[in-house]
């Protein structure tokens, strides 16, 4: 386990997440006796959360794009990930993705409360659960034993849309939205898809 705790730490992309966390943990910190910061915080976990099945399945999953731009930008964020599930460059997700879309949230969500503090502690949800569910997909993707059930289906699920079938299973940390949008089943109810580690060639 110390070895890939290492490994995922000093990845460069989860390591510069992980620096920007610790700064605004402490900048938010003064603030925590205030049961707004934690609602704020609680808010942006979230919004991560929900966010991942949504990007997940509508972006990352979109109908193979025509414009060598976006199809470029949408294998490295995802298709090429299909095809080679080991390289760690393609199965965390780029700073150039990231960084714009939590800025994007946090100038929403200050546009809406007008409030420094809240808004940095919305970040701070929206930065805690994205490195959980950069931890969790590595974990999926690594020769690690989860360390509960639900930590094991979880990892489960989503070695089934790399390998039975990519319609299915979207969510990474949890299963939520997937059950109320009818996307997850019973595995052995699902047949194997032949595009499932090639969503270029999908039809």
């Amino acid at each position: 386990m110390k070895k890939h705790l290492k490994e995922f730490v000093f990845f460069p992309d989860v390591t510069v997440m992980l620096i920007l966390f610790v700064g605004v943990l402490v900048y938010t910190i003064p603030s925590m006796l205030h049961w707004s910061i934690w609602i704020a915080i609680v808010l942006g976990m979230l919004a991560y959360a929900l966010s991942e099945y949504l990007i997940h399945r509508f972006l990352f999953h979109m109908k193979t794009p025509e414009s060598p731009f976006l199809l470029k930008m949408i294998k490295r964020l995802h298709y090429d990930h299909h095809i080679d599930l080991k390289d760690l460059k393609l199965l965390f997700l780029p700073l150039w993705f990231s960084l714009p879309n939590f800025a994007i949230s946090s100038i929403i969500f200050y546009l809406i409360t007008t409030n420094l503090q809240l808004t940095a502690a919305f970040i701070l949800g929206l930065m805690a659960y994205f490195l959980y569910y950069e931890w969790t997909h590595y974990v999926a993707h690594r020769p690690i034993q989860p360390m509960s059930r639900v930590g094991d289906n979880i990892k489960k699920a989503h070695l089934w849309h790399h390998y039975k079938n990519e319609n299915y299973w979207f969510g990474v940390t949890h299963m939520t939205v997937d059950r109320t949008l009818g996307t997850y089943k019973n595995h052995r109810e699902v047949e194997r898809s032949e595009t499932a580690r090639n969503l270029e060639e999908r039809s």
